[in-house]
């Protein structure tokens, strides 16, 4: 199977490299995308947006042949649901890593603009529960990692058109969440409650993990993604 791997915000095809050698022990066929735009200077990423960073992804869809599965993590899952959107029939599956399926309209986030772009905000930043399972030596193995992303990507809306996205199978890992509590919290979310409600096959696992599963525990991932795309 092609699987598509497509990074969250700030990261590029790299993140993904300690999952990729369980997948392809499986037998899969890893393509681990870089975005439009990353470290681009204002001057040369301003007019970039998500519809962008889901064409790029789209692109890289219509390159292989037969399905494809699309792996997207944090901001990355409203590139992938906008994959599905535009390609219901060529993907076999959607797996969301530590994030829902954005509804259409809605945005990633909003961080601060430093020069016409978005900067990494550092590890400290974000919540505990996020990055608690990332000790100081993997976060400073990976914040050179990360790369600035283009000022209108988290805040630009989402296109979605086509109700064909709903028959896609979805599965969401999410870091601290299991299929109950996930259940239990998803009816205060608002219009995502009603897109995740939509879908015709959705299931929830919880993987254990903080927000990027992908430095902390690449194993477990890889073997949850393994059985995701068995399913």
């Amino acid at each position: 199977m092609d699987i598509l791997l497509i990074p969250g915000l700030w990261l590029d095809a790299s993140s993904w490299e300690e999952v990729l050698p369980a997948l392809e022990e499986a037998g899969h066929r890893a393509h681990p995308l870089t975005l439009p735009g990353l470290d681009d200077p204002a001057s040369t990423s301003a007019e970039i947006g998500i519809a962008h960073w889901i064409a790029a992804a789209v692109s890289a869809v219509d390159a292989l042949s037969g399905d494809v599965v699309v792996v997207g993590h944090s901001g990355g899952g409203n590139v992938a649901w906008g994959v599905a959107d535009a390609r219901p029939d060529r993907v076999s599956r959607v797996i969301f890593v530590d994030t829902v399926p954005p509804p259409a309209g809605s945005a990633i986030s909003e961080f601060e603009v430093v020069d016409g772009v978005v900067p990494f905000p550092g590890w400290d930043f974000f919540p505990e529960e996020d990055v608690s399972d990332l000790d100081e030596s993997t976060r400073a193995r990976t914040a050179p990692l990360t790369h600035s992303v283009p000022a209108r990507v988290p805040t630009d809306a989402i296109a979605l058109v086509n109700p064909a996205r709903y028959r896609v199978p979805v599965t969401l890992l999410m870091g601290g969440l299991d299929q109950a509590a996930f259940e239990g919290m998803i009816d205060q979310w608002g219009a995502y409650a009603a897109e995740y409600r939509t879908i015709d096959d959705a299931e929830v696992v919880r993987i254990g993990s903080g927000h990027w599963p992908q430095f902390s525990v690449p194993e477990r991932l890889a073997e949850l993604l393994n059985a995701a795309i068995a399913r």
